[in-house]
């Protein structure tokens, strides 16, 4: 116990400042289970930061309290989860009663900065889902709250700790395209999974900062780590021409619309008996409509993106965002001095694919340790040579095999140093969202936008 206690807090510390810290910044003590409390019920909330922490990792950690506005819902996460903790509809007197070393944040993106200040300010340790938040100013109060505290904020990306990911910064640290020049970068959302965020809350901006922030952090995480520097300014174009206002019909929500069977977007949630029991049993208390209309009025974020970013080291980076395409998946190619690499994931035209795209989303999200391994190709290009094709081992559950190995990282492996520089701290979690806030700005002002003018952090040109 004691032992996996000590490594927990010398990873965790890692985790928090993107470099080692000396054990006392986190004071769990020594002896006893790190006490966790978890602040929203959400689908990443139950399964990745609750019921997987409780399977996994038990023997060195207990739940002391879980929180969050809808008690009904609260009630099945407890269940769901299987912890015997009190639950609380009120955050600070949660943190009061149960007195938890560590925070988990998984509300509302808009809510995220309210849980971390807080949670900062009442003598806690905080990770957070991605994205850190949703905006300059609620960026720049967590930095400032950070700053006061003693404790430390946690941001939890887990892309960058899939075995293809970290391939590609393998062979980018180890310059074998030489010094990097530029980087072209594709994210295709398919009919599925893109459309599922124009069905709830992060269809609205308010909530969500759009999908330049909630889905595009983990993207320009991505980037930032694989190109090693900040970024320092960004111009951007994006539109809403597909979902919302511009859709041919629309009704209250999926299940009960009276346009189900000319609607290729139809689904009935009530037929999925986990998302009926998250969701559906639960609306009547706070209104949370899961399933709600894809066309419906309200939607204001953008369903096409597209951005050019300027980092402190000279890279250029090329990025768009598809939120309806046929199929899942991604490119990326990184132009050198001395050739260029070239990846991508879930293209269908590559290769035969063995699930459907329905599945893709539900294989990407789930938490089990049983995997059949595949493989997928990283095709390096040097100048003046034929390419050569590298076979990277692969994995699809639970975000490419990233998840499980963020958390055995903190829990397990803490021992074993990481050449690759996978842990993520407030500064990664911020850099990555002002890119898609500056993007947005840029495309509301329609103009360039300095990163070093949106927070007090000045972009570095090495991370």
């Amino acid at each position: 116990m004691k032992k996996s206690r000590r490594n927990f807090l010398s990873s965790i510390s890692m985790l928090a400042a993107s470099t080692a810290l000396p054990l006392h910044a986190f004071n769990f003590g020594s002896s006893k289970k790190l006490k966790i409390a978890l602040v929203g019920t959400g689908i990443r909330g139950i399964t990745f930061w609750g019921k997987r922490l409780v399977d996994q990792y038990s023997d060195i950690i207990e739940f002391v309290g879980l929180s969050d506005i809808n008690e009904s819902r609260l009630a099945y996460g407890k269940k769901y989860i299987a912890v015997s903790c009190p639950i609380f509809s009120d955050f600070e007197k949660m943190v009061k009663d149960t007195r938890p070393d560590l925070i988990i944040v998984t509300t509302k993106d808009s809510t995220h900065h309210q849980f971390i200040i807080k949670g900062l300010e009442m003598g806690c340790d905080v990770l957070t889902e991605k994205p850190l938040t949703v905006d300059e100013t609620k960026c720049q109060a967590i930095l400032d709250a950070e700053k006061k505290s003693n404790k430390n904020l946690i941001v939890g990306f887990n892309y960058r700790w899939s075995p293809y990911a970290t391939k590609i910064k393998e062979l980018l640290m180890n310059k074998t395209i030489g010094d990097l020049v530029s980087v072209d970068f594709n994210w295709y959302l398919n009919t599925y999974h893109g459309a599922s965020y124009f069905r709830r809350w992060h269809g609205e901006m308010g909530s969500s900062g759009s999908l330049w922030v909630h889905k595009a952090t983990h993207h320009f995480d991505l980037l930032n780590w694989w190109i090693d520097s900040e970024p320092n300014e960004v111009f951007a174009y994006g539109d809403l021409e597909f979902y919302g206002k511009n859709g041919p019909f629309r009704g209250d929500n999926c299940r009960n619309c009276n346009h189900a069977k000319e609607c290729d977007f139809y689904w009935d949630i009530s037929q999925d008996e986990f998302m009926k029991e998250l969701y559906v049993d639960h609306e009547h208390e706070d209104g949370y409509i899961r399933d709600n209309c894809l066309f419906r009025e309200d939607i204001d974020i953008y369903d096409k993106m597209s951005a050019q970013v300027k980092y402190a080291d000279n890279t250029t980076l090329n990025y768009s965002l598809t939120t309806y395409s046929p199929f899942e998946g991604w490119r990326v190619a990184f132009n050198g001095t001395k050739g260029r690499i070239e990846a991508s994931q879930d293209i269908p035209y590559h290769k035969i694919n063995t699930i459907s795209e329905a599945e893709k989303h539900t294989n990407e999200m789930a938490q089990t340790n049983k995997e059949e391994l595949s493989y997928e190709p990283i095709i390096m290009h040097k100048l003046w040579h034929e390419h050569e094709t590298i076979q990277v081992p692969m994995e699809k559950k639970g975000h490419g095999g990233g998840d499980k190995r963020l958390q055995d990282k903190i829990f397990k492996t803490t021992d074993t140093e990481d050449p690759y520089g996978r842990t993520a701290g407030i500064r990664d979690g911020a850099m990555s969202i002002l890119i898609g806030i500056g993007a947005r700005r840029s495309i509301e002002q329609k103009k360039v936008i300095q990163i070093s003018q949106l927070t007090d952090l000045k972009p570095q040109k090495k991370r």
